[in-house]
């Protein structure tokens, strides 16, 4: 590893205004659209030009924020990866992440969420990451488990997507329970 945003196969990185492509390919695929709640009207290009030159411009924050995937071997926007809902005083935030359907299944998800993590536990001294998974979405709650997330509980018709009210998994993994099967980074 290079540095602390690049692993064998992704690198996290700002978003850039060139990038409005994969993520209105993302927002058009209104199959996905689980990861973003719900299925919103067709945007026009020029929408999305704006709306990632806009994101582009942001400073990084350390509470909030989203970062492009990229893939190392060709690079391409792979998806995004957010972090958002941190209390500091508690402890804990929340992080998210999407693949596009042609970068799916080659590790690029499990790889960009080990990268977040490493961050947040080692360079915010956060002890616990949360997320929410659609109970249906079994790719998602498959990849936090492998990363050694906990089921925490069910919250029970919580979200509406897609004509039905669905349940939503809540997980979570502890700093120390990730560092358990992952190691501290090197200081070297």
């Amino acid at each position: 590893m290079n540095d602390m945003w690049t692993g064998g196969k992704v690198r996290l990185r700002g978003v850039e205004p060139e990038d409005w492509k994969g993520f209105r390919d993302l927002a058009r695929n209104t199959a996905d659209a689980r990861a973003a709640d719900q299925v919103e009207p067709p945007r026009s290009d020029e929408s999305f030009r704006s709306w990632t030159a806009e994101r582009a411009r942001r400073p990084p924050g350390v509470e909030a924020f989203r970062l492009v995937v990229e893939v190392l071997a060709d690079p391409v926007f792979a998806g995004t990866v957010t972090v958002g809902e941190t209390d500091n005083r508690a402890g804990r935030f929340r992080t998210g992440i999407e693949i596009s359907r042609d970068h799916r299944g080659k590790g690029y998800a499990t790889e960009a969420t080990e990268l977040i993590l490493t961050y947040m536990f080692g360079e915010q001294r956060l002890n616990k990451c949360e997320v929410e998974v659609y109970a249906f979405n079994e790719a998602s709650l498959a990849l936090h488990r492998k990363l050694g997330f906990v089921d925490e509980g069910r919250l029970r018709q919580h979200q509406y997507f897609a004509g039905g009210y669905h349940d939503m998994v809540l997980l979570g993994i502890t700093a120390d329970e990730f560092w358990a099967t992952h190691g501290r980074p090197s200081v070297r």
